[in-house]
């Protein structure tokens, strides 16, 4: 049997908040008690978890600070999930190409999630794999669709021909059969 390559998801974070139709709720219903995209990015964190499930070794979500004077930049590991801010002059487009050409060299399977033209088609040239943010949303919500309906399974109900039958010819029934 052949050796399974490790998987990478790197995820274009404020583009997939911006452009997929799963967070357009959360956009617009924002919650101000820290900051306006708290609930857009715990959003998308859990997304990414689950979407990893057991095909990817990690996944990174890249958050543009670039043109934030004030951001030094961070790196945070939640799970097996790399949230990053880039720092201030760097953008989230050259923070993603970067992670995933160094994966790719590493010989990582490497999927990006952004609809950012420019992000796909350089991506794309170097062998990496890429899928939209709005096709990510979508991916998403089939997974909570598919967790809702594993976690609250159906039991049939068994039906008896005297419960779906008029009471009168139920009753006529029961007389017939008594009488035999």
């Amino acid at each position: 049997m052949a050796n399974r390559r490790k998987k990478l998801l790197i995820v274009d974070g404020y583009n997939v908040l911006r452009s997929g139709s799963r967070y357009t709720h959360l956009r617009d219903n924002p919650d101000y008690t820290d900051d306006r995209l708290n609930k857009s990015r715990e959003a998308l964190l859990n997304d990414t978890i689950a979407y990893m499930g057991r095909d990817y070794e990690e996944a990174i979500i890249v958050y543009d600070g670039g043109d934030n004077s004030l951001s030094a930049g961070s790196d945070e590991r939640i799970g097996d999930v790399r949230v990053i801010f880039t720092s201030a002059g760097v953008t989230a487009d050259q923070r993603i190409e970067k992670l995933a050409y160094d994966a790719r060299e590493r010989g990582w399977e490497v999927v990006v999630v952004s609809s950012d033209a420019g992000v796909q088609d350089t991506v794309f040239g170097g062998g990496v794999d890429r899928m939209s943010s709005n096709g990510f949303s979508r991916e998403s919500e089939l997974l909570d669709e598919e967790t809702r309906l594993d976690e609250s399974p159906k039991v049939a109900v068994k039906h008896k021909v005297a419960e779906r039958i008029d009471p009168a010819v139920a009753d006529k029934l029961r007389t017939l059969r008594d009488s035999l």
